[in-house]
């Protein structure tokens, strides 16, 4: 059995284009950590937990943008001999950590407001008016530094669903202030905390599911595996296919491994090149290794069961 392998990189814009990213993610850390202290301040003088919740998901946005920021640092740095892919997979966890984090902020701000329906306290309708239309402001201009590359990476993906809910949830605050100020119903403000809430979950499950999938080494989202298949099993001199992997080295980096079966023998570099190309271009796979067998029934290929990895 040869055991002729081969891999490919292709280099395109996009391989750490998290980079291109740095400024967007200084201004919007700035930009949010100001207004997270703005809005701690006045949400507790005005007695408002619609503001407070505002703030702590805010301040969860500041750690996630800080740890997607420092994970595309580190995605950029060079291979080494113990992390021989780099450090590229720390975007990742830094994905997995932000999820999991927001979701835990959001669960004490629902006790909270839970509580507060049995214990309503006054809350000053202009002051949570003003400060929350600062937030529109500037979890906009954010959410807008990151819609370019919210198809392409997790990371960028996470911020920029995190900046536009904000901006959505912090026009829902000012609803609030607008009807307490009308209605005096201070009720109305841990429920708009309760709507903050739920808005929240529902944009971070699908962060956290595709975190923990790509975790996971799942195949990422917008690959089918069986087209992959298809696409090596119909090379021309490829008799049988095995040991097909397919997984994320990062949030926008895919690597693929197989071991092609050409009882011809193998079929030159160019067709690998050609091959890894081909994967490339019609599947967004970055790196490829393909292992060549010629189909020795003397020595059959240990991982060509199924069930074997």
């Amino acid at each position: 059995m040869a055991h002729n392998h081969s891999h490919s990189h292709n280099h395109h814009h996009h391989e750490h284009g998290t980079n291109n990213y740095s400024r967007a993610f200084m201004i919007g850390t700035i930009l949010n950590l100001g207004f997270v202290i703005i809005e701690a301040v006045y949400g507790y003088l005005a007695h408002s937990l619609a503001l407070l919740a505002d703030a702590g998901h805010n301040m969860s946005d500041v750690l996630g943008l800080l740890l997607a920021w420092g994970a595309s640092f580190l995605g950029s740095r060079p291979p080494s001999q113990r992390y021989t892919y780099g450090l590229r997979r720390s975007s990742i966890l830094a994905a997995l950590i932000n999820a999991i984090a927001l979701l835990l902020v959001m669960g004490g701000i629902a006790w909270e407001a839970v509580q507060r329906f049995h214990s309503p306290a006054s809350v000053g309708g202009s002051t949570v008016i003003a400060v929350a239309m600062v937030g529109i402001v500037i979890n906009t201009i954010t959410a807008l530094m990151f819609m370019s590359g919210r198809k392409h990476d997790l990371n960028i993906r996470g911020a920029f669903l995190h900046m536009a809910a904000d901006a959505g949830v912090s026009l829902g605050v000012v609803l609030a202030g607008i009807a307490i100020v009308f209605t005096g119903w201070l009720w109305f403000d841990p429920v708009v905390s309760l709507i903050i809430v739920a808005v929240v979950v529902f944009g971070t499950w699908q962060l956290l599911k595709d975190s923990v999938n790509l975790a996971l080494d799942a195949v990422p989202e917008g690959i089918e595996p069986l087209a992959v298949q298809t696409y090596l099993s119909e090379l021309p001199g490829v008799t049988q296919i095995h040991d097909l992997h397919i997984w994320a080295m990062s949030t926008t980096e895919t690597a693929l491994t197989a071991h092609l079966v050409m009882s011809s023998g193998h079929p030159g570099d160019d067709f690998l090149v050609h091959t890894c190309k081909e994967l490339h271009d019609h599947f967004g796979i970055e790196h490829s290794t393909l292992q060549i067998e010629i189909g020795d029934s003397n020595q059959t290929c240990a991982l060509a069961s199924h069930h074997r990895v």
